[in-house]
């Protein structure tokens, strides 16, 4: 039998598709001549078994060797972020950067961790073709580890 927060993951999994669904439809019925994309990302904290809330997240565009912040959001109860951190004009093809905050996250929850911790800030470099409608990247962390994928 399936945990609620597993039913609950399975039932936003379906809304997830759904809306993106709906704004593909949108955008074609505004006469966009693509469904405009979108970068959506999520965080599970694999050492308490719970959505990773509260967490700082940063977008950076990389241009040569220099970073351009996007966007910088905190992640809702559910580990999400209450929007796209990277959409519209602003996406488009490129090598973009996120920052998660999971050193302060887990001081926050009270986890000892050493001054200079192990994974701090957990940087995912990644690239983005604009002709591909969405990209989600999750992250599952711990204190001492990381994943990722690309998600749908």
């Amino acid at each position: 039998m399936l945990s609620c927060d597993c039913v609950g993951a399975l039932r936003r999994a379906d809304f997830n598709k759904v809306e993106e669904v709906w704004c593909s439809l949108r955008a074609r019925r505004r006469g966009h001549p693509r469904p405009m994309g979108r970068l959506t990302t999520h965080v599970l904290d694999a050492a308490h078994g719970c959505p990773g809330s509260d967490i700082k997240v940063e977008l950076y565009r990389v241009e040569g060797a220099q970073l351009e912040l996007i966007n910088s959001v905190t992640t809702n109860h559910d580990g999400r972020c209450d929007a796209p951190v990277l959409q519209g004009d602003d996406y488009r093809t490129g090598v973009y950067q996120l920052h998660f905050h999971a050193g302060d996250y887990y001081r926050a929850r009270g986890v000892k961790l050493p001054d200079t911790a192990f994974l701090d800030v957990v940087v995912l470099r990644f690239g983005i073709d604009a002709g591909q409608e969405h990209y989600h990247v999750p992250l599952l962390i711990s204190p001492y580890s990381y994943s990722t994928y690309r998600g749908s």
